[in-house]
């Protein structure tokens, strides 16, 4: 008889899910994580610390309330790492705590240490004081997530020239700053920074950025962060970083030279998977040390499951805790609906964007007829009262049997305010819910309501022509 029934390597939001869902059915369960790194990546790096870190930048910087008081507002004059760091502290710790009692109170046990394969059903444990220990299972879901790619060519100094881990453990807001990268970590640190004051200049070697979001939505982004004194240099590839005693210097292969206070990379994320000794369980990673599964989040090794980052796209918190959950109720044989199609995807920039289906460019490309309603928050009362007169939200809706076909919000709220359109879209609804929907007043929410009405009045225009 092994020791579990499932055992689960790291614990992060997919390791958690997994855990605790195996637990919940019934099962003996363990989870291997290094004793500072309970609640995984997504705790400590990544996450909620970034997103901790941009409700303080809003906060203290009194961003989103110049509108209304002037564009010299600000809730705090000199900003300092302190003053960041103690909430992203705070947070951390106590949710480090929620997840250690959540695994407590489901009797899963929480091994600290770094697992290795020994066999496809072996695991051993290698404690910080050097011990090993083995531990056998039915079943094993690698959980272990990703870290910041590096570039061999760049002398990574974790003050100077950083990654998007050592960014959070900066000594002083830096006056200036290149980005590598203008992905969607890229985008939402050089907002923040931005924000705080910092002179932001992206430099990206396509020619454009977030291209899987709505064109205009990205206009509109691009539009803030320049009114925020950021520099995008699109097409560009970095030559060289250098570092100085007063700063760093970096080079792009146009030769043109950015000298600023620090450089962040932002350019992609490997898989944990080099410590595994995944050759020892008959499993092998490619070469950005990523896991291929199957729908049922299922390895080469049919009782081995990997979940999370490890697997890569989408690579979020959300999409993760989910396949944890799908991968436990099918290795525990319980009944499972397969995720969803439709997932919403969340940035936080400053301003958020968030948005779920097609986009305009993807239903123009596959011939499909689409009608778009617009609302904008300056329309809205709720956007006056709370001073954001910039964002918006776009309906796409098709003019045959008026159900959505996209949704795309750019502003306060939008992470939140995409699962209403989330709601009706899963359940096949169509725009003229959102038309006689009733919805309290004032709110951003009722934006839908806005931006259907314009959707149905277009689409109602182009009937009474035919007729």
């Amino acid at each position: 008889m092994r020791d579990f029934d499932m055992l689960v390597i790291g614990s992060g939001p997919g390791g958690q899910k997994a855990a605790i869902a195996a637990a919940k059915l019934g099962r003996r369960v363990a989870v291997i994580d290094r004793p500072d790194m309970v609640g995984g990546v997504s705790i400590h790096t990544g996450t909620i610390p970034s997103k901790t870190l941009r409700e303080a930048v809003l906060y203290l910087s009194g961003l989103s309330q110049r509108d209304l008081y002037g564009q010299s507002y600000r809730l705090k004059e000199d900003i300092t790492v302190a003053d960041l760091t103690a909430r992203t502290e705070h947070v951390v710790s106590r949710e480090v705590d929620v997840i250690r009692s959540q695994l407590s109170r489901n009797h899963v046990s929480l091994f600290a240490g770094v697992g290795r394969f020994v066999d496809d059903h072996t695991v051993a444990l290698t404690e910080a004081n050097g011990n090993e220990k083995r531990l056998s299972a039915d079943h094993i879901v690698i959980a272990t997530g990703t870290r910041p790619a590096r570039p061999d060519t760049v002398a990574f100094d974790g003050r100077t020239i950083m990654d998007s881990d050592n960014v959070l453990n900066l000594e002083q807001v830096p006056r200036s700053m290149v980005i590598v990268g203008a992905g969607v970590i890229g985008m939402e640190y050089a907002s923040m920074f931005a924000a705080l004051g910092s002179k932001i200049t992206v430099v990206e070697k396509r020619s454009g950025m977030l291209d899987f979001c709505d064109v205009e939505v990205i206009e509109s982004l691009k539009y803030h962060l320049r009114d925020l004194a950021v520099t995008f240099r699109f097409g560009e590839t970095v030559a060289s970083v250098e570092s100085h005693s007063r700063g760093t210097l970096t080079v792009l292969e146009s030769g043109k030279k950015i000298p600023a206070d620090a450089v962040m990379y932002s350019a992609g994320r490997q898989g944990l998977t080099d410590e595994l000794d995944l050759g020892k369980a008959g499993l092998s990673a490619d070469p950005r040390g990523r896991i291929t599964v199957d729908e049922h989040y299922r390895t080469e090794m049919p009782h081995i499951y990997a979940v999370g980052d490890v697997i890569g796209f989408p690579a979020l918190a959300a999409t993760s805790m989910e396949q944890g959950r799908t991968a436990a109720y099918h290795a525990c044989g319980e009944p499972v609906n397969r995720m969803l199609d439709q997932q919403p995807i969340g940035i936080y920039t400053i301003p958020e964007i968030s948005f779920i289906g097609r986009t305009e460019d993807q239903l123009t490309e596959e011939c499909v007829p689409f009608e778009v309603g617009i609302s904008r928050y300056r329309e809205l009362a709720r956007g006056q009262i709370i001073g954001d007169s910039h964002g918006m939200l776009k309906l796409l809706v098709s003019p045959e049997d008026r159900k959505l076909l996209g949704v795309h919000c750019f502003g306060t709220g939008a992470t939140e305010l995409i699962h209403i359109g989330q709601s009706v879209m899963g359940c096949g609804g169509t725009v003229d819910y959102l038309v006689d929907a009733v919805f309290n007043y004032p709110t951003l929410a009722e934006s839908y309501k806005v931006a259907a009405l314009d959707a149905t009045n277009k689409i109602r225009q182009i009937d009474r022509l035919r007729d």
